[in-house]
């Protein structure tokens, strides 16, 4: 659905049905996931600028260029990326993501964040992740897929535990702050084709940012995150965007 939403070509018709309803409900749900698309780019440049130069990318979803890797190995050529997901369709496009520069490090591996111990051990096999040293953990467009009987806030604590100091959270998260009946209809939706959906409201999502220092804007709307000219939509609206962004920082 998301690849459908950036206009991408790698969906299917159930995925196109579903979007379509979702689209009914809130038409602009295209904005969001452009703007969320590009604060992943400015969050990538921005972090490689400050010296970061290994990232794991949870949830990574269809390969969409230009990709994580993409965006920082332009700056940092020898960057490591590791790609997690647990859909077997990400899985056949996987390749498309092992594309980095001769001087880097891009993989995947297969796995659910809802067991970050396994996601841990499966990152830490493939020898690309130095632990000793900061890492960023990008979780995009994907907590709000974790609902609270899963216990979401736990998840992200493990994740960030065996990080260095030094290390960022960087992540986005729809929310039903600007326009919540439509969003109660947009996660009935989701719920109603299998995928449970919960959206969050600021507060909720500042949670997950519990004991790390915010890189300015701070939590904002992703949009409002550090902008540049010419990156993602303009001339939108907090509501249309409806997805908060945010990086923190390790101490």
């Amino acid at each position: 659905m998301y690849d459908y939403y950036l206009g991408g070509k790698t969906n299917y018709a159930v995925d196109r049905e579903a979007a379509q309803a979702v689209k009914r409900v809130f038409p602009a749900v295209e904005v969001g996931a452009r703007a969320n698309r590009a604060y992943m780019h400015r969050m990538g440049r921005y972090l490689a600028r400050q010296g970061v130069s290994q990232y794991i990318d949870m949830g990574t979803g269809i390969p969409t260029a230009p990709n994580l890797h993409q965006v920082v190995q332009e700056l940092t050529p020898q960057a490591s990326v590791v790609y997690t997901d647990n859909d077997p369709i990400v899985l056949v496009y996987a390749d498309e993501l092992l594309d980095g520069t001769p001087e880097g490090t891009t993989c995947y591996v297969d796995a659910d964040v809802t067991q970050p111990g396994k996601v841990l051990e499966a990152i830490e096999a493939t020898g690309a992740i130095d632990f000793g040293r900061p890492v960023a953990l990008t979780l995009h467009a994907l907590l709000h897929f974790v609902t609270d009987d899963q216990d979401p806030y736990t998840i992200v604590r493990r994740l960030m535990h065996p990080l260095a100091s030094g290390s960022c959270l960087s992540l986005t998260h729809c929310t039903g702050d600007f326009e919540p009946e439509a969003w109660a209809a947009i996660a009935a939706t989701y719920r109603q084709r299998g995928t449970p959906i919960q959206v969050r409201t600021r507060t909720e999502v500042l949670r997950f940012f519990d004991g790390l220092q915010l890189v300015e804007p701070g939590l904002v709307v992703a949009h409002r995150w550090q902008p540049e000219p010419g990156s993602g939509p303009s001339l939108v609206t907090d509501s249309q965007v409806s997805l908060y962004a945010g990086v923190g920082r390790k101490p």
